[in-house]
């Protein structure tokens, strides 16, 4: 039996757990995207990357010892998490009312590709972290790979203006926070 075992382990049979963790996303993403939709199948999602927004806060937060992150944090943060988990983001433009962010590379590779509702964790993510610690936010996902585009761009609201009202996309708020019109 173990020589079977270890003929089998010296094949070259492209099995790691990146892998195989980012085929398992990309497949509970097309099995709701088919069985509830895609509008069902993102709100589901959204509730996970909303939940790893929190730790990934509370993560940097006692990385940095802050109780709350400032805006450039923000921004330093979103990039950073990003490329950590293999993404290539980058500040394109910035002021204090919001963030254009490119992405060359996305963390889930090829995997996403016609699976849009895996884009949801990069909304809520920065949603929620962005809301937490500035009371606001508006998450604009421009063009992102999964839907074919050769890169993702991310326009990410601050704080509410007449432009993020405007803009489509999806808001989040703060704890202590109430929108005022």
């Amino acid at each position: 039996m173990e020589t079977r075992n270890t003929r089998l382990s010296s094949r070259p049979i492209p099995l790691q757990q990146d892998l195989f963790l980012k085929i398992l996303i990309r497949e509970l993403a097309g099995t709701l995207e088919d069985v509830v939709g895609y509008k069902e199948a993102s709100g589901y999602i959204s509730l996970v990357g909303q939940r790893m927004g929190e730790w990934l806060n509370e993560l940097y937060k006692k990385e940095l010892k802050v109780e709350r992150l400032t805006g450039e944090q923000v921004i330093e943060v979103l990039t950073d998490l990003k490329n950590r988990i293999g993404g290539d983001f980058s500040v394109v433009e910035k002021n204090e009312d919001k963030v254009f962010l490119k992405n060359n590379t996305c963390p889930f590779e090829d995997k996403v590709i016609d699976r849009p509702s895996i884009c949801m964790m990069t909304s809520n993510v920065f949603g929620t972290i962005v809301a937490q610690n500035l009371g606001y936010a508006k998450v604009v996902l421009e063009e992102t790979i999964a839907e074919h585009a050769n890169n993702c761009s991310v326009i990410v609201y601050l704080r509410f203006t007449p432009e993020s009202e405007e803009a489509e996309g999806r808001e989040y708020f703060g704890p202590d926070e109430q929108l005022l019109t």
